[in-house]
């Protein structure tokens, strides 16, 4: 990468906290079920966070901060997230589903087994839309770690035609961002009990997009 390409990369990010921040700031963010995430936590859990990518708008913000890690695409559109993401002190892990994992999976076991947070987009960075790819579940399993689910929904809202329906909020809005209980992976799980289990945590997911959109119905 040139030093020209560097710079235009930064200010890339620098532009995109300023907009995601200003935007989130005029608005008034409710947080529903973060107990026993914050429980987890505070009894040294390793967590992966999943998020669908078309609730991901919020996201860099709302989690902004907290030293969590982040699995971003190699891709053009995974670099602005990257940007976004540094500048707010996300740990990036770069790979994707369609890029080569060695290297970002090691780095992600050995965040997690020592307690680590982890961010992973389970349909991204291509989808298909809402249909959860197995590497979340096969990280927790290796691991041990939580699952937790998170969606936000918003007053002032417009999905996007997109191949994920992203979900884009207004300012001035009202957000509700909704942590999902905890999900275990059982070490021992073999492959028809993962693909169950793939099946129960992504149809959670759903329902928690469905619970977040129907406060503003």
């Amino acid at each position: 990468m040139s030093v020209w390409e560097k710079v235009r990369w930064k200010a890339i990010g620098v532009l995109g906290r300023l907009f995601l921040r200003t935007w989130a700031k005029t608005s008034r963010i409710s947080v529903l079920g973060e107990e026993e995430y914050r429980k987890a936590k505070e009894d040294g859990k390793s967590i992966i966070l999943i998020i669908w990518h078309g609730r991901l708008m919020l996201a860099p913000f709302f989690f902004r901060k907290r030293r969590i890690a982040a699995l971003v695409s190699p891709s053009k559109d995974g670099e602005i997230i990257a940007q976004i993401g540094q500048g707010w002190q996300f740990r990036i892990i770069r790979g994707s589903g369609s890029h080569s994992m060695v290297r970002a999976w090691i780095g992600m076991k050995q965040d997690l087994k020592s307690g680590g947070e982890l961010i992973i987009i389970p349909d991204g960075p291509r989808g298909p839309d809402r249909e959860l790819k197995p590497g979340a579940l096969k990280l927790a399993k290796e691991t041990g770690a939580l699952l937790v689910p998170w969606s936000y929904s918003a007053s002032r809202k417009k999905r996007l035609k997109s191949w994920d329906r992203f979900l884009f909020f207004y300012p001035f809005s009202r957000i509700v961002a909704i942590y999902g209980k905890p999900l275990t992976i059982r070490a021992d799980s073999g492959d028809e009990e993962l693909e169950r289990e793939r099946q129960r945590v992504e149809q959670a997911l759903n329902a928690l997009d469905t619970e977040a959109d129907a406060h503003f119905s």
